[in-house]
């Protein structure tokens, strides 16, 4: 019994930040995101939408930062005694990316380029994407990070079976919430992991309209939160690791996945 306790894994602490965004407009996001993570307690993960100092913007040349820049800084102050994750727009080398992180006293635990970019917003002339799935460790806990459209593509979020929790950060519009809701439950479901999307609410320059609808799942693809509607809030959840360890040991599906070969 001790030695189990020893490796068992602590529960964590998630935070899910949920907001409108203003175009393009740093110093407003910042300190909106600033007045959500306050009210989250210690020790803690916030997840934030895509994009969250500045909205989806393709004007990468005017807003993307350097990884020593404005936002980057500020997420590094926030993040005493806090996990603070989500992307935003990044020119590193000449070129552009929409780049997840996550920062944990002031310390880059990882960062993600966006792999699959959004080709009917345009993205692709905009930005780069990204070449390497990632994984991180929070806690004890594994952690694998997406971005959005990310979400359509299992295959390259499958390289990460095994992981913990994926982490979903949104610009997800409302003419296919329907999509988000589906695809977020078949991720938990297919992973047999906990999911955690962030998506924004209101309408961005373009008047496209988003409801939100952040929400955390377990492995079963049972919500623990149930999507939010169409309103600014901050959504918590507390996520133990010893039930889905037994759900996996008793339902070993991903073990199945070196059995067979897909040609």
């Amino acid at each position: 019994m001790r030695a189990f306790h020893l490796f068992m894994k602590t529960p964590i602490s998630i935070y899910v930040v949920q907001t409108d965004l203003v175009w393009e407009n740093t110093n407003q996001n910042l300190l909106r995101m600033q007045w959500h993570i306050q009210r989250t307690e210690p020790n803690s993960m916030v997840l934030l939408p895509e994009m969250f100092n500045t909205g989806f913007t393709m004007n990468s040349i005017d807003f993307a930062e350097t990884m020593d820049g404005i936002t980057l800084n500020w997420v590094k102050e926030m993040s005493v005694d806090r996990c603070i994750c989500g992307s935003l727009a990044i020119e590193e080398n000449g070129k552009y990316f929409n780049r997840f992180v996550a920062v944990y006293n002031g310390e880059i635990l990882a960062q993600y380029d966006k792999r699959f970019l959004f080709s009917l917003g345009n993205e692709q002339s905009h930005y780069e994407p990204g070449l390497k799935s990632v994984r991180f460790e929070w806690q004890g806990w594994s952690f694998a990070p997406f971005i959005c459209y990310d979400l359509r593509f299992p295959e390259w979020i499958r390289l990460q079976a095994g992981v913990d929790v994926l982490l979903f950060s949104a610009n997800w519009p409302k003419s296919r919430n329907s999509a988000w809701n589906a695809l977020l439950k078949a991720r938990a479901i297919e992973n047999q992991c906990f999911v955690v999307g962030s998506n924004r609410v209101g309408n961005d320059a373009l008047g496209f309209p988003h409801v939100g609808n952040s929400q955390i799942l377990d492995y079963v693809g049972s919500h623990l939160v149930a999507p939010v509607e169409n309103r600014e809030v901050l959504i918590h959840q507390i996520l133990e690791h010893g039930p889905m360890k037994k759900f996996r040991e008793k339902y070993p599906f991903l073990d199945d996945r070196a059995n067979y070969t897909i040609s």
